[in-house]
This record gives C-alpha cells, sequence and structure tokens, in this order.
C-alpha cells in the first residue's frame, strides 16, 4: 500500500480509460480522462474502497494500528535530525517484520542469548530447542512460563508419537499434520486437549475412512472427549493383556575436590506402558515409608520426595490417605508420575561403585579433562578403553560394564606444549555417565501392581528400575 500510493479517483479513471475507450478518443484532458457523472464516480469509487478493505480483512490486515510514518518527520524536526537519520528512520519505519523475523534475528542469530525467555519490547518469545528446531511461543500479556513450557514439551511429545524423531526434515514433510496438531490443542491461545491417544482419533495419517465408518468414529470421539475418562475409549482390545512399568531415576551429584557433597538429589519418573483391554481399574502401589509433607522429613529410612506430579488419571484422594495411585491407565505408553527426591542413598555420592555386587553399572562414561595445551595422553586402564580428544581436551574413558563394588583406576601422562600465556587452568569438573539397572537411588519401590477389569481377564505385570546420570554427575578434583 506504502510503494505506490494512489487515490481512489486515480484508479477509477484509469479503469474508465480502459473500460470506455471511445470516450477516452473524445477526452479533452491531456490525461486522457473521462469526463463521467460525478455520482456515478462517487459510486465506483465507495465500492472501490469496500472491496479494497474486503480484500485487506481477508489476508488479517490490521486496521487498528498506526502507521509510524507521520511522527517520523515530527520526531525528526522536533531533534533537530539530520537529512540521513530521518532517511535512516524511515526505512527502519517501513521495515516492517514479521515475529518469526524479530526472532530470527534477536535470538537465533545472537550467541550471546542463552535465556530460554526472551522480551523484546512487549513481546515475550518462550522457546525450546531440540535438533537444531526452535519451538518458540510468543504472547504480549503476562502468560505462566511452567504452563507455557509444558505447552512446548507436551507438543514435542506428541510430535514424535506421529512421525518419530523431530527435525528438519520431519517438519517439512509433516507441514499439514503439524498445523492440523497446533489448530486442534490450541484454541484462542489457550491449550486445549492434549493426550496422544485422544488426538490420534480426530488427526489420522492413516488411509481414509469411509463415510459411515467416519460417521461411528466420530460419535466415539465425542464420548471420549467430552466423558469421564477423556484419556481412554472403552472399546480397546487386546489378544494378550500386559502393563510395563518403568521407574528411570537421574542422578544429580556435584562433589567438591575434597569430597564434600555440593548437591545430591534425584529426578524420577514413572513410565507406563498399558496394553490392556476395555476400561481396567489399575492400583498402584509405592513405599510404606514414602514422606511428601514437609512438616515428617528426618523419619529414619524414610524415602523423602520433595514435589511430585501425576498424570491426570490418577485419583489424588487415595494416594494422600494410603499412598496407592489407582487409576484408569491411557491406551498405550504415557507418563504416570514424576517425582523429586531429596533424600539421595549413600551409593550416589561415591566415585567407585558401591551398589550391591548382584547388580553392575552399564555403558559407563568418565570424561577426564586435561589442560588446554595439551597435545598427546598415553592412558593406561584396567578395563574398557581410554582415548584422548583434542577437540574437546577430555580424555573418554569407556567401560561396557562395571560389577558393583568394584573400584577401577585410571592413570595417564599428558604431553604438554610450552605457552607464553601462562592462563590460569579452570580445572572443570569430571563427568560420569552410567546406567544400573534394577536400582534406584531414592529407594523408591513399587510394592504391587493391580489391574481389576469386569471381565475378569489375565493380565502379565512387568516392573523395571532404572537409575542413569548423563552430564549431571560431575566430581571436582
Amino acid at each position: 500500500m506504502h510503494d505506490t500510493l494512489k487515490k481512489p479517483r486515480e484508479i477509477i479513471m484509469v479503469s474508465y480509460a480502459v473500460r470506455f475507450p471511445e470516450l477516452a478518443a473524445k477526452s479533452k484532458s491531456v490525461a486522457g480522462e473521462v469526463d463521467m457523472d460525478p455520482a456515478t464516480v462517487e459510486h465506483d469509487r465507495q465500492r472501490l474502497l469496500a472491496v479494497e478493505r474486503l480484500i485487506l480483512e481477508t489476508i488479517c490486515f490490521n486496521f487498528t494500528s498506526k502507521m509510524p510514518f507521520p511522527y517520523v518527520i515530527k520526531v525528526g524536526r522536533a531533534f533537530s535530525a539530520t537529512k540521513k537519520l530521518t532517511k535512516l528512520a524511515w526505512r527502519l519505519a517501513i521495515d516492517r517484520r514479521s515475529i518469526a523475523d524479530v526472532f530470527r534475528i534477536q535470538v537465533v542469530s545472537n550467541s550471546d542469548v542463552r535465556s530460554p525467555i526472551v522480551t523484546l519490547g512487549s513481546t515475550s518469545f518462550f522457546h525450546v530447542r531440540v535438533n537444531n528446531l526452535y519451538i518458540v511461543a510468543v504472547t504480549k500479556c503476562n502468560a505462566n512460563a511452567a504452563l507455557v513450557f509444558e505447552y512446548c514439551y507436551r507438543f514435542i511429545s506428541i510430535a514424535k508419537s506421529y512421525f518419530g524423531k523431530v527435525d528438519e526434515e520431519a517438519v517439512k514433510n509433516n507441514f499439514v499434520l503439524i498445523y492440523e496438531l497446533i489448530d486442534e490443542i490450541n484454541d484462542f491461545g489457550y491449550p486445549q486437549n492434549s493426550e496422544i491417544d485422544t488426538l490420534k482419533t480426530y488427526i489420522t495419517t492413516e488411509s481414509i475412512m469411509s463415510s459411515a465408518a467416519a460417521v461411528e468414529e466420530s460419535s466415539k470421539i465425542t464420548t471420549q472427549a467430552t466423558g469421564a475418562t477423556s484419556w481412554r475409549r472403552a472399546d480397546v482390545k487386546y489378544k494378550k493383556n500386559e502393563a510395563f512399568v518403568d521407574v528411570v531415576e537421574t542422578v544429580n551429584l556435584s562433589m567438591s575436590a575434597k569430597g564434600t557433597v555440593l548437591r545430591a538429589d534425584v529426578d524420577g519418573h514413572i513410565l507406563m506402558r498399558a496394553y490392556l483391554s476395555g476400561t481396567p481399574e489399575c492400583k498402584f502401589g509405592l513405599n510404606d515409608k514414602l514422606v511428601i509433607d514437609k512438616n515428617e522429613r528426618g523419619m529414619g529410612d524414610a524415602v523423602e520426595l520433595d514435589d511430585c506430579r501425576f498424570h491426570q488419571c490418577v485419583r489424588l484422594d487415595e494416594f494422600d490417605s494410603t499412598r496407592t495411585i489407582s487409576f484408569i491407565p491411557p491406551d498405550g505408553e504415557f507418563e504416570l508420575m514424576k517425582q523429586v527426591s531429596i533424600n539421595v542413598k549413600r551409593e550416589t555420592a561415591n566415585t567407585c561403585t558401591n551398589f550391591n555386587n548382584k547388580l553392575s553399572a552399564t555403558n559407563v562414561v568418565i570424561r577426564i579433562p586435561t589442560p588446554l595445551n595439551t597435545t598427546s595422553v598415553d592412558c593406561k586402564v584396567p578395563s574398557g578403553k581410554a582415548k584422548y580428544v583434542p577437540a574437546e581436551n577430555v580424555v573418554v574413558w569407556k567401560i561396557p560394564r562395571i560389577q558393583g563394588g568394584a573400584e577401577m583406576t585410571f592413570s595417564g601422562t599428558a604431553q604438554l606444549t610450552s605457552t607464553t600465556n601462562r592462563q590460569v587452568w579452570a580445572r572443570p569438573p569430571i563427568d560420569v555417565d552410567f546406567q544400573v539397572l534394577m536400582f534406584t537411588s531414592s529407594g523408591l519401590i513399587v510394592r504391587f501392581l493391580k489391574v481389576f477389569e469386569k471381565s475378569n481377564y489375565h493380565s502379565i505385570k512387568w516392573v523395571r528400575y532404572l537409575t542413569k546420570a548423563s552430564g549431571s554427575y560431575q566430581v571436582r578434583f
């Protein structure tokens, strides 16, 4: 609109010259304007403005926004700005970038931005990065940050359930599907239904159903979305009824060079895969000595949890009274519970394997930092393989398996080059990654798992424990 400013009357006169060439030939005007009745010109002018407004509304033009151009000239004159500065301000006012361009320039291209929340003017950007992709939520109001990030991570989980890995190629190949998902789980800026099983009944990437089947499926979807258990359909059937429970804990440890524990806590998840027919009632029992209330902490060997969060299917009143989780599970895989433990067993605070000798740690990776002027390292290890990685200035020691109670020693000789700049080495901490099956650092255990269904079918239950560390187990030296 601002590139070629034309008055409606000029456009109408040009249209008359095209529509009525015989009248334009007889015109006495130098510009070749056609003499028309003023009432007709005004009528056509109103029609032109109406069509223009309709087109602008179709492309979502904001009629309430005020253009900055008049103010650029006034501010320039008020501050006696130079002609060059005024022209620059004019170009900046015309260059109205989209929100995506602003985020790309101010956040993606700016290596100094480290916060996941960036506020530019009155607009706040909440972003999550996954596989070099940015999942961005934008708001101009004081939104709940925890809710926004939960929505972003939930969207990533939904995307993974539909097309696996979330990367640039997957986004390009499934653009229409992603658009449908966002349209379904977000209405007018408010998160709505984000249950994966329910969404897969609304939005399917499989073959198109017949019209009769679609009508029947639509009625089932309505019942599911508006019923008491919106996360599960009642007509689920399996030949073999099974329930898998995974208690996964991530150890967070930071130890000083003197052996003092600076931080020791555990982030835990209870994941469940339910392949059960009908609408079963599941009862899930945890430790008898499980403390969540802050007033009850310090009770000897009790398992203390700093925080708990449950799936919406869990009946919370029963858990508060009996520490029993009662629920009707969604079909398939879901996160039943997420907890943070503040009372970590002694095993997680030692550098050697002090857990039961019947257990073993697997996929052990120890990263030992080296000075910046290191050229080579001669490594000697009793088990596994150790290799110096110059690009990262670390020695990576990989051990396939360590038995509980075992202790291993690493020895190495580093060759250093002489440097003119004697910069003090910061001594980064040693990072340890590992996995221990059938062991929990918090002491959390599953006492029982029961499945009740009106048909009284037999179900098979499996429980697995896994304690791991990945970039969160650090020992200073």
